[in-house]
């Protein structure tokens, strides 16, 4: 039994917020969990992550990593090649598509395969208007002349 929930009644009173009802949606929409391939999201600084995902048997031709918005996309297909006829076949060659959501002013700064690991650094950067400031607190006095706002002379 799966229970959906309506956001519609706060799309209402809330303003700016679309973009935490898209994700609780798409969270509720995911049918079943992947789990292939295995990976990690590791925190290395204040603002800086790196996702490992062990994709063996895969080159870096076999790889497409795209962001587009706030979604990282990374994607493996091998080309099917016939060597020989399997007895046995334990190492997964199957294609996958993994997302990951990422944050706002999160952006991909590198990606690397090393040893079967697909590394994709991640920095997160936010605009300076956006970081916190401090203000100072004054005497109360206004230092500047009030603003006017000046009308439009006609000429007669």
């Amino acid at each position: 039994m799966r229970n959906e929930l309506d956001f519609a009644p706060l799309y209402r009173s809330s303003i700016g917020f679309d973009r935490v009802f898209n994700l609780l949606n798409n969270a509720q929409r995911l049918q079943a969990i992947e789990t292939w391939p295995p990976y990690d999201i590791v925190k290395t600084g204040e603002d800086d992550y790196r996702i490992q995902m062990a994709v063996a048997g895969f080159a870096e031709g076999d790889l497409d990593i795209t962001q587009e918005r706030n979604v990282l996309l990374v994607k493996g297909q091998k080309p099917d090649g016939k060597e020989g006829e399997y007895l046995h076949r334990g190492i997964a060659g199957r294609a996958f598509e993994r997302r990951f959501e990422l944050a706002d002013h999160v952006r991909v700064e590198n990606a690397s395969l090393t040893n079967g690991i697909l590394s994709i650094a991640l920095k997160r950067e936010v605009p300076e208007a956006m970081k916190p400031r401090k203000i100072a607190i004054g005497d109360g006095s206004l230092q500047q002349a009030p603003l006017q706002i000046e009308a439009e002379r006609q000429v007669a």
